[in-house]
């Protein structure tokens, strides 16, 4: 991944902000930690840090048009590159390398902001127009790639993490109520859009926002609508079958070291295949990487999410596919250690002890590879939690990853929170309402609707937050194992802890 950052300043100060540029840098380095750069004039400040994938010479940043007009920092993925090169050298367009950075800036100068519906991939970024003093954010459909800003009396500052954007001096680290109601009760997830600091606000997947010196204006250019299924059952295995293998394929152009997550599940284990199948066609082997903890033979308790052990399933796709296996073992205190740098990382507090495993995990095969493609977030998809097929579940009148408010507030000291139930309770009426129905449709196919909206947009979004990935020795002390929920409160602590100089406002 790369990190993107930066303010917009429009009484023309900008040139002042250098150190919160540099500051800008250092925060977003473990997300990009290849390469650099800085765009600076009167008005705008632009900051990247780039990990590199695709054209290392090529895909330098802030990448600026021909005419030197419109400036573009970019973090993420393109799909489609290549359909958007043959469409835009037709048009005329003229290219100097191969990275979707220079794709996606020619995109623009060809459609402007058409171009975004046409983009295939992962993806949020700045584009700084100097003619017209018109700053433009992006984020992709389901906000894979975060976005988070602030706005400023005269301007905007805004970044990939919140610590970025925490880096210009108007920016405090306060919480508020709402902050509060968030970390402590729908934590590890987070209202769509909201930042927990006051004033940092997260531009919500699917959008598009411009700035100018009249105001700061957002806009949705993709959303979800509810329509007839065209497809019988076997239009549909076809349909669904060429849409995976497309978009595996896809997500195998890489310049740098590939490899794929295996768990054993149906997810990784269809997108190794199909990696598998796609290097042997170039005389390559693929290499899978699975993670697992010292003794879990010994303790591993079958669950509604787990109801088997990894191992016996990784290992018949590895003798299936053919690739070069590497387990990686984690150990208790290692991950006791991670514990905070995993909350740093985040930048908020998370999902405890897995997302500390997965800090360790990526470490280890970031040693030797720097992409690695994985199936997380199939489950949201393709309905594969019980709340999706068990109706006492799927019925349940509120979240169903977060059933224990009361259990919740009932740590807390009275007076920490206020209408903690009223505020879990319009988020949730509020996602169920937004979800469209077709008219007639049975009970349970309506409350389908509302399901996938929720695991959408919360679940599935705490899923896809970004993670620090970067090489380190762990040092630590014994971890006690604790469920998810005990772990949002430690990682509450910890988030507390993080940001000492935390001011709280009442609201």
């Amino acid at each position: 991944m790369c990190g993107i950052a930066g303010l917009i300043d429009y009484t023309g100060g900008a040139q002042a902000f250098a150190d919160t540029g540099k500051r800008m840098a250092r925060a977003l380095t473990p997300r990009g930690p290849d390469a650099g750069g800085q765009y600076v004039d009167d008005l705008a400040l632009l900051v990247h840090r780039r990990l590199i994938v695709v054209d290392p010479e090529g895909g330098k940043q802030p990448m600026e048009s021909p005419d030197g007009n419109i400036i573009l920092i970019y973090n993420g993925e393109l799909y489609n590159t290549e359909d958007l090169r043959v469409m835009l050298l037709a048009k005329g367009h003229i290219f100097r390398g191969h990275s979707d950075t220079e794709v996606l800036l020619h995109a623009y100068l060809e459609w402007g902001i058409d171009a975004f519906a046409r983009l295939n991939g992962i993806y949020a970024f700045a584009l700084w127009d100097k003619t017209n003093r018109k700053l433009i954010l992006c984020r992709d459909r389901l906000g894979v790639k975060p976005l988070f800003y602030s706005r400023q009396k005269d301007g905007l500052v805004f970044g990939s993490e919140i610590k970025a954007v925490l880096c210009h001096p108007a920016v405090q680290p306060r919480i508020g109520a709402d902050g509060l109601r968030s970390v402590l009760l729908l934590g590890p997830a987070r209202p769509p859009g909201f930042g927990v600091f006051e004033g940092i606000t997260e531009l919500l997947p699917g959008h598009y926002a411009v700035l100018t010196p009249e105001g700061f204006h957002p806009h949705p250019y993709w959303t979800l609508h509810a329509a007839e299924h065209p497809h019988n059952p076997e239009e549909t295995l076809t349909h669904t079958k060429m849409l995976i293998e497309d978009a595996a394929s896809r997500q195998l152009v890489s310049d740098v070291p590939l490899c794929t997550f295996l768990s054993g599940g149906l997810d990784s284990s269809i997108l190794s295949m199909l990696a598998a199948r796609a290097y042997k066609q170039q005389n390559r082997q693929l290499h899978t990487w699975s993670v697992d903890y010292r003794d879990n033979e010994k303790y591993f308790t079958k669950s509604i999410f787990q109801p088997n052990s990894d191992a016996e399933y990784i290992q018949m796709m590895v003798d299936a596919i053919g690739s070069e296996h590497h387990e990686v073992i984690l150990e208790n205190a290692a991950l006791c250690a991670a514990l905070l740098p995993a909350v740093d990382g985040r930048d908020l507090p998370g999902m405890a002890d897995v997302d500390s495993s997965l800090l360790l995990f990526c470490a280890a095969v970031k040693k030797g590879f720097t992409v690695c493609q994985s199936g997380e977030c199939a489950d949201e998809l393709f309905g594969g939690y019980p709340w999706y097929h068990r109706e006492e579940i799927l019925f349940e009148d509120t979240f169903p990853w977060s059933r224990s408010v009361d259990f919740r507030l009932s740590l807390l000291q009275d007076g920490v929170i206020s209408q903690g139930q009223e505020f879990v309770r319009q988020h949730y009426l509020d996602t169920c309402a937004a979800a469209e129905k077709l008219p007639g449709e049975n009970r349970k196919d309506s409350r389908m609707r509302e399901m996938f909206l929720l695991n959408l947009r919360w679940f599935m979004a705490t899923l896809l937050e970004g993670k620090v990935t970067k090489e380190k020795k762990w040092e630590g002390t014994k971890l006690v194992p604790s469920h998810a929920f005990s772990g949002n409160f430690l990682f509450a602590t910890v988030f507390f802890q993080r940001f000492t100089d935390c001011a709280w406002s009442a609201g």
